[in-house]
């Protein structure tokens, strides 16, 4: 498989800036909404953002250099004079608005009345909140790191979290944001956004506790399946034990297609290995994973045979 290796030293910073968020996608996206010190509000969205601590509940996101003119942001003079910002989250009923309000308007504009946003008081700090959002994280700063001097550099804006504000229609019965009710934009690079819901979700559950048996104690014929890709043989190896031989004969005894293949190719191990792996996928797919687990063993026994 033929790959592109750079050197971060040898591109542009725009092209190396579009490599980076194209790759490292999607991204959340911190809509800051800050106040100058002489209470002139400001809003700007930005997608160098995360969580990066329980407790203390800890949020970082950078405000980098202008590559054009090495200015910095409003947002930045902000929290440097204040100490204070409230971070946003973008859902998609106010993605568009936010577009707006990354422009880099003159001093002095608002962006709240540019992009048709509320601004609304916190409860603990004097920077507002955007309405609209359905979470909103009140936060003094505690640390901005400067990571350089050129355009492009950021600055990290180390952030704990004072006061969450979080619309109580995307709550769920278990007392849980439900993402599809939350519905949040990421971005990736250049013009890409994703939206988080619907058909883009999709759950995997992989308990940390529970030693799964991994690749290396799958037997040679079921890692090495010409047939099964490796997220295919991942279901298979996050599970934590192997199939008992009672498993193995109740599957052989009750599983009427197992029977059908294992007839139509008696006398064929070629045949009969890509059949019973082929099923074996089918009932991946299906999250049948301990099925398919007793399916690739019965498909190994022959396997061994024809060695």
């Amino acid at each position: 498989m033929e790959m592109r290796s750079i050197n971060p030293s040898d591109l542009h910073i725009k092209d190396l800036h579009q490599f980076i968020v194209g790759a490292i996608a999607p991204r959340p996206i911190a809509f800051a909404s800050t106040i100058d010190e002489n209470g002139v509000p400001n809003l700007a969205p930005y997608s160098f953002f995360n969580a990066f601590s329980s407790n203390p509940p800890i949020l970082v996101f950078s405000s980098n250099r202008r590559v054009q003119g090495n200015t910095t942001k409003d947002t930045l003079h902000n929290v440097q004079k204040t100490g204070e910002v409230v971070i946003n989250v973008v859902n998609y009923d106010i993605v568009k608005q936010m577009t707006i309000a990354s422009v880099n308007y003159a001093p002095g504009v608002s962006e709240f009345e540019k992009a048709g946003l509320t601004a609304i008081p916190s409860d603990t700090i004097k920077a507002p909140r955007v309405k609209e959002s359905p979470v909103q994280f009140e936060c003094k700063v505690k640390e901005i790191i400067t990571l350089g001097e050129n355009g492009g550099a950021g600055h990290l804006v180390i952030c704990e979290v004072q006061k969450i504000h979080i619309r109580e229609s995307v709550i769920d019965a278990n007392n849980r944001i439900d993402p599809n009710k939350l519905d949040l934009v990421g971005r990736l690079g250049r013009a890409y956004y994703v939206r988080a819901s619907g058909d883009a979700l999709f759950t995997l559950f992989q308990e940390p506790e529970q030693m799964a048996l991994g690749f290396d104690k799958l037997p040679d014929s079921v890692r090495k399946s010409p047939y099964l890709s490796g997220n295919e043989l991942a279901s298979i190896a996050s599970l934590t034990e192997f199939p008992t031989a009672d498993d193995v004969q109740k599957v052989l005894e009750e599983d009427e297609e197992l029977k059908e293949i294992l007839n139509n190719n008696k006398g064929h191990e070629d045949m009969l290995y890509r059949d019973l792996h082929r099923y074996a996928e089918r009932a991946i797919r299906q999250d049948a994973n301990r099925l398919a687990f007793c399916i690739l063993m019965i498909a190994d026994k022959y396997y061994m045979l024809k060695k």
